[in-house]
């Protein structure tokens, strides 16, 4: 059994990583309209990520008999700048995201909430990779500049990039 503040502090964090799934697919159309499917294949992947993230904290707050309480997912900025830019406004997003998990793990240890805390380890461990993923891409995306030959071959490589599901209770 978890809180009545946990259960709203994981409710909401359903709602960010939802949010996160909806800026990632309006990212992967914007990179498909621009003629960037490779670009977009990785964004689509990362919608996967984040929508299964969502799951993942929507079937903890189930297993643990609270309610599910969803809110209005806010609406993603719609334009979009150089991959560059984008990958940029990326990092910055998962930057807040890490912050909002640290933010439930000191929830948790507050409220001495052990089953919480070994659960939130995961996303703890996700979020450095989540953000290792775009300081490699940034750098990639420097080291090229504005070379059309280095962002076609960025762009083939992401098109290889696929969805793996995190296995049931990791």
């Amino acid at each position: 059994m978890i809180s009545e503040k946990m259960t709203e502090a994981l409710n909401g964090q359903i709602n960010k990583e939802m949010y996160s799934a909806f800026l990632y697919m309006d990212m992967s159309a914007h990179c498909t309209y621009v003629g960037l499917n490779g670009f977009a294949n990785w964004f689509m992947v990362q919608y996967h990520e984040e929508m299964s993230h969502a799951m993942k904290i929507y079937g903890y707050v189930n297993d643990q008999g609270e309610k599910i309480v969803l809110d209005a997912i806010e609406k993603p900025p719609g334009t979009f700048g150089t991959p560059l830019e984008m990958f940029e406004a990326t990092l910055k997003h998962e930057q807040f995201i890490t912050k909002s998990i640290h933010g439930l793990v000191d929830l948790a240890n507050k409220e001495k909430d052990y089953a919480t805390q070994i659960f939130l380890q995961w996303f703890v461990t996700e979020q450095i990779e989540e953000e290792a993923n775009d300081n490699e891409m940034i750098a990639k995306l420097k080291l090229v500049g504005k070379d059309g030959n280095g962002l076609f071959m960025i762009d083939k490589e992401l098109e290889a990039r696929t969805f793996n599901s995190p296995a049931k209770g990791e």
